[in-house]
């Protein structure tokens, strides 16, 4: 993920040489089990996207130094760079204080080295981007949340900001209180920093967040004035709405006329208001002006699947059962696709490869 050129923080070189060890494990998997050297290299291309918008400051490809006083200087790589960039920008997004932001580091560095990890005990995580693998139980992702603990399905853990967002819980959050976030805790900030880090993670090695709070702290002041989602707008990316079909009927061009009404739309945890919506609210409300009524969830439902998608079509992501999917969008055509991706850029037009697992379903008294 692009990153600014001149930042301040740290990650230890004993944090690095795990960083090294990790990477070279999972490069032995890979090597193992062929199939997953491609998924990786997809993750390092595609990781940036996937998960949170930079500022129009960062440049591309670019790992960040990170200094703290009295230390060894070391770097954030690309992918570390963009799961902080994550946690920075839904805090951010969420009116999170700035001590509530580094106690979210310190439990990243923790946790996963700041990296997305899959973990063989759960197969399907490994068919989404990761920088490498874990063993714990079936924690996954960056925080090491579990499924089986509640903490959401295998396609959203497997999303830095959806880590973010469940970690900072709160009534905004995709949890609801259970499992508690950081925001769900009663006295949070009068709290050690460490002590409310393992209030949300309950780890069996609870004196360990505390050592990283000198890291975090630096990252959040090297990385936080170039994290902003209000500076991810779509405008700015120069992403515009594919050439459409000269035979496309007219109810599916209103269908697109109302999504990109929508673009710049905020994400909200089980919103449906205009521009404060969650991904099936915002598509609910784009095909309830185009006057087709969907149900509040598990749209496609309405649907019949399709293998030749066109313009205005729903499409579902993030495949967490049978029959069943954690993300929802419109498609827009030539491999892009609108919808409310997450907190930390909102509702906007962006490649349908940003997520795994893509389904197509037609509406069909509007085809």
């Amino acid at each position: 993920m692009p990153a600014p050129a001149l930042l301040l923080g740290l990650i230890k070189k004993r944090a690095a040489l795990r960083l090294i060890g990790a990477m070279a494990s999972a490069l032995v998997l890979c090597c193992v089990m062929g199939f997953c050297g491609s998924i990786a290299l997809v993750a390092f291309a595609s990781q940036g996207s996937t998960a949170v918008c930079t500022g129009a400051a960062s440049g591309p490809g670019a790992a960040v130094s990170i200094t703290v006083p009295s230390q060894t200087p070391s770097l954030l790589s690309e992918p570390q760079v963009t799961v902080a960039k994550a946690y920075i920008a839904v805090g951010r997004a969420r009116g999170v204080p700035d001590d509530g932001i580094v106690i979210a580091l310190m439990m990243g560095l923790q946790e996963s080295n700041l990296q997305m990890l899959a973990n063989p005990s759960v197969p399907e995580s490994l068919k989404f981007p990761h920088d490498g693998v874990g063993s714990d139980h079936d924690s996954i992702g960056s925080a090491q949340q579990r499924p089986s603990a509640g903490w959401g399905s295998i396609g959203n853990l497997m999303q830095p900001a959806y880590n973010a967002e469940a970690f900072y819980g709160g009534p905004r959050g995709p949890n609801h209180g259970s499992p508690r976030g950081l925001l769900d805790i009663q006295g949070w900030r009068q709290m050690d920093k460490g002590a409310a880090a393992q209030a949300v993670q309950g780890s069996a090695f609870p004196e360990r967040y505390a050592k990283w709070q000198p890291e975090a702290a630096a990252i959040l002041a090297g990385l936080g004035a170039a994290t902003a989602p209000a500076a991810c707008s779509p405008d700015k990316s120069g992403v515009s709405q594919p050439a459409l079909p000269s035979d496309l009927n007219q109810l599916r061009r209103e269908i697109l006329a109302y999504a990109q009404e929508g673009v710049g739309g905020a994400y909200v945890w089980g919103g449906t208001a205009f521009k404060a919506w969650d991904c099936s609210g915002y598509v609910q409300w784009v095909y309830g002006k185009a006057g087709i009524t969907l149900p509040r969830t598990e749209q496609w439902t309405a649907g019949m699947p399709t293998s030749n998608p066109q313009p205005g079509d729903m499409v579902v992501q993030n495949p967490d059962g049978p029959n069943h999917w954690g993300h929802i969008g419109i498609y827009a055509g030539n491999g892009m696709m609108y919808s409310a991706l997450n907190p930390a850029v909102g509702t906007l037009l962006h490649p349908v490869a940003w997520n795994g697992g893509a389904a197509y379903f037609v509406i069909t008294f509007h085809s």
